[in-house]
């Protein structure tokens, strides 16, 4: 197992507070498996999903049973997964994920961040194909016999594993897994009664856009504005 190779610079520069902005995404994809899934975590992956993050974060319990009224109410809100792609400066390639109640506002505010930070918003396809969707799960390593758990899991889906950093410096494995075999991969660690730090859908790039520091900066600012969103769930890149 090696050192698997994550896209991390923009993690240098400050982020707009960031555990509110996790509250709120988890928040919302709760709604979101719970309308497509119903609330019971036993039949619902996608919703057992959302809890392991939400503990992963901190997030409060009254928070996660808020959420859950909130998709089984009279009342309830739809939010729409929308995917938005464009060009940073420099040409770094980055991808939009937003949930929203509301297209119009949405890909207005998306086209005006974009254009307020140098980059350009793009139709659909222009950049995804750059891109890998994959499940990746992130573990503590300790207690884990790493080589072992590899082998066990290549039946499962598993295409890639090796050691990474969580935002605070901490060694933590990760492991990826094509699209289609999410739910297969993740079942398999579950059963293996492994607590997950996070599992997530994430863009992967398969090639990546090299940057200086100063460049790095001004692709980090759009980024920011973008996260800071109240519709934008994830930002991802190709910065290298």
């Amino acid at each position: 197992m090696g050192r698997i190779f994550e896209v991390r610079k923009a993690t240098m520069f400050a982020r707009w507070d960031r555990m509110a902005k996790q509250f709120t995404r988890i928040g919302k994809e709760i709604v979101i498996a719970v309308k497509a899934g119903g609330p019971d975590t036993a039949t619902n992956p996608a919703l057992r999903r959302c809890f392991q993050n939400a503990r992963s974060v901190g997030m409060p319990k009254d928070r996660v049973e808020a959420a859950i009224k909130r998709a089984m109410g009279k009342e309830m809100i739809n939010y729409d997964e929308i995917l938005y792609e464009g060009y940073a400066p420099h040409g770094v390639a980055l991808l939009v994920e937003t949930a929203t109640d509301n297209h119009v506002r949405t890909v207005a505010n998306v086209k005006s961040h974009f254009n307020k930070g140098g980059g350009a918003l793009g139709n659909s396809g222009s950049v995804s194909f750059q891109f890998k969707k994959m499940g990746v799960f992130k573990l503590k390593p300790e207690g884990l016999n790493i080589e072992e758990l590899e082998f066990e899991l290549i039946d499962f889906g598993l295409e890639e594993m090796g050691e990474s950093a969580d935002d605070e410096g901490n060694t933590i494995v990760v492991l990826r897994s094509a699209f289609v075999d999410f739910g297969k991969l993740q079942k398999a660690l579950e059963d293996k009664g492994l607590t997950l730090v996070s599992s997530e859908l994430e863009w992967i790039p398969t090639t990546t856009v090299p940057v200086t520091d100063e460049q790095a900066e001004d692709i980090s600012k759009l980024i920011d504005k973008l996260e800071q969103d109240e519709d934008v769930s994830k930002v991802f890149h190709n910065m290298g």
